[in-house]
């Protein structure tokens, strides 16, 4: 790691501080998933190097944008990048993307493995080159099964791991969670299994291929809430999280809004029905006796609060409600997050100058780190903005 003297790949002059500072990641990711997780690895210091088409991420191309190829998406999930535009169905392009290679601690993809065998970046074949090479590929599916190599995106994962389902469940009619959810923690996986691997190197001096299959991560991530009776061999009944499924789960109305609160141990039950005058509700009700009874019978606890919350405002419900020390907060829309005090207070959005897009906000790395912190050294390349820089290629002058 680091150090590198070749004219390919020079070292990133935008020096990082954080834990992953020096190690060197070749980026042929695109759309969410694969950038997501990369961009976590630079904002830890790693210097990451995005291998791109002549046609570019198709995520550039999802507006609004000042210059076309520089849409919001993109620029959410690929800053601290350098991008380098390569043809890889050219004998020059598979020659410098073989080199690139070499001099990798990490390559990570999502392009299927069939196509990236023709290419001769199959896991052999970059291990000859380099056999310390953390190789990552997240996948559809896991290669042993019957569906390996079968195309993926966010809403096919989201319907084949039960969370499309689960909102038939609630309401009538699966439903897609309007956030690339599966490609968000599938990525968080993919980051979290190479710097597990990058670890073990660092004891072992190993490296290795790693598989990060969507569907069976995107499972077992669901069927965690949702086991149920199943998590038992005979069953011990159905499957799913009451709870989670009751259609009177909230948020709630109140007089002015709506208000998300959480009142879940047998002492937030006490102290919350003596706030609403009932305060022998939990002995005399047996819904409402125990954890396992409020469970058993989510639908008319929800409802339950429900009339409760129409009582009074949201203000007057915060108050309250922190006063017993309950956990509420309001219903933000994606808007108001912009204006929240929690997140102004912590510095969480920070507008920063782009040298082709002029300002932009940027989210902060959430994690703090005491003695290697996160950083936003580059904001995200234009296509092909440093193909010469890390190919050692001459610089053209228009």
């Amino acid at each position: 790691m680091g150090n590198n003297t070749t004219a390919i790949w020079p070292d990133d002059q935008n020096r990082a501080t954080g834990p992953l500072r020096n190690v060197r990641v070749l980026d042929l990711t695109t759309v969410v998933m694969g950038p997501f997780a990369t961009q976590i690895l630079g904002d830890l210091g790693a210097d990451v190097v995005k291998v791109e088409t002549p046609a570019g991420d198709t995520m550039r191309l999802i507006g609004p944008w000042r210059h076309e190829g520089m849409g919001p998406l993109f620029l959410q999930a690929n800053r601290n990048k350098r991008s380098v535009v390569l043809d890889l169905k050219t004998p020059e392009g598979k020659q410098a993307i073989i080199q690139l290679g070499k001099q990798a601690d990490v390559l990570v993809s999502n392009v299927r493995p069939q196509g990236l065998a023709r290419l001769g970046l199959d896991y052999d074949s970059v291990r000859a080159g380099n056999n310390r090479i953390i190789y990552c590929i997240a996948v559809g599916y896991g290669s042993d099964g019957p569906e390996s190599g079968k195309p993926v995106y966010d809403d096919l994962m989201q319907a084949a791991s039960g969370i499309a389902g689960l909102f038939r469940a609630v309401d009538g009619a699966p439903r897609y969670a309007p956030i690339n959810i599966c490609d968000r923690v599938v990525g968080l996986y993919v980051a979290n299994a190479i710097t597990s691997a990058l670890y073990h190197r660092a004891m072992t001096g190993e490296g290795q291929a790693i598989e990060v299959p969507m569907f069976e991560t995107m499972t077992q991530f669901v069927l965690a809430d949702h086991m149920g009776g199943r998590a038992f061999a005979p069953p011990l009944g159905e499957m799913g999280y009451k709870r989670l499924l009751s259609r009177s789960r909230g948020p709630y109305a109140t007089k002015d809004g709506h208000l998300s609160l959480v009142v879940y141990t047998d002492r937030h039950w006490r102290d919350f029905t003596k706030l609403g005058g009932c305060p022998d509700l939990m002995d005399k009700d047996e819904r409402f006796l125990s954890q396992e009874s409020r469970t058993r019978y989510a639908e008319d606890v929800g409802r339950f609060l429900a009339d409760q919350l129409r009582a009074r405002c949201n203000a007057e419900w915060l108050v309250a409600l922190s006063e017993i020390d309950i956990p509420a907060c309001p219903v933000n829309s994606i808007e108001e997050l912009f204006d929240d005090q929690h997140l102004q207070s912590v510095g969480f959005f920070k507008e920063m100058d782009h040298p082709t897009e002029g300002k932009v906000v940027v989210s902060r790395h959430p994690v703090r780190y005491s003695r290697s912190p996160a950083s936003i050294r580059r904001l995200a390349p234009n296509l092909g903005e440093h193909t010469a820089e890390v190919l050692g290629l001459p610089t053209v002058v228009d």
